[in-house]
């Protein structure tokens, strides 16, 4: 949980960065899981009214080579979407960025919360930890499944023949 205000921005890229990085992820990934949060955190400060408590809720999960990024805030009048980000826009690219950086990414509502969510490949550079501890284990995370084309087999199942229940979501694969 962090608050709602800018600065929170900061503080989540400096620790996922660090988590990353000392797992032995590559420097690009890195960078690109960097900038996701920083867009998914500032899309929640812009657009939507904190949490209840008066923060929002950053986690990632790290499973194998595949990376969960979540935001949860308040929620906002207007669906989370990507914008027309024109040359001439001061703003409607924060969304654009997350869904070319990422290899998917959607929106959950529930509790009266609303969670975007960004998924992307983490490969790991040689002599890497096996894992990252995620900064919060007990999020819900997208269900992977229904994203076959983000694994390389189809037919491996990331949890184990188990299905996360999740609430209904929106996703927006790359």
């Amino acid at each position: 949980m962090l608050p709602h205000a800018p600065s929170s921005v900061a503080v989540a890229r400096r620790r996922l960065s660090s988590e990353l990085a000392a797992s032995g992820v590559y420097e690009s990934v890195v960078d690109d899981a960097s900038v996701i949060v920083s867009e998914l955190i500032s899309n929640a400060l812009r657009h939507a009214r904190p949490l209840p408590s008066g923060q929002v809720r950053v986690c990632w999960l790290r499973r194998g080579d595949v990376l969960e990024l979540e935001v949860s805030d308040g929620g906002a009048m207007t669906e989370p979407r990507r914008g027309p980000g024109t040359l001439s826009s001061l703003g409607g690219r924060g969304l654009g960025i997350v869904e070319a950086l990422a290899e998917g990414w959607g929106v959950r509502h529930e509790d009266g919360a609303t969670t975007v969510w960004a998924v992307l490949r983490t490969p790991r550079a040689p002599g890497g930890e096996d894992a990252v501890s995620p900064a919060r284990s007990d999020g819900v995370v997208p269900d992977l499944a229904a994203f076959p084309d983000l694994m390389d087999d189809p037919e491996d199942d990331l949890y184990d023949g188990t299905r996360n229940e999740v609430a209904p979501s929106r996703a927006y694969p790359a």
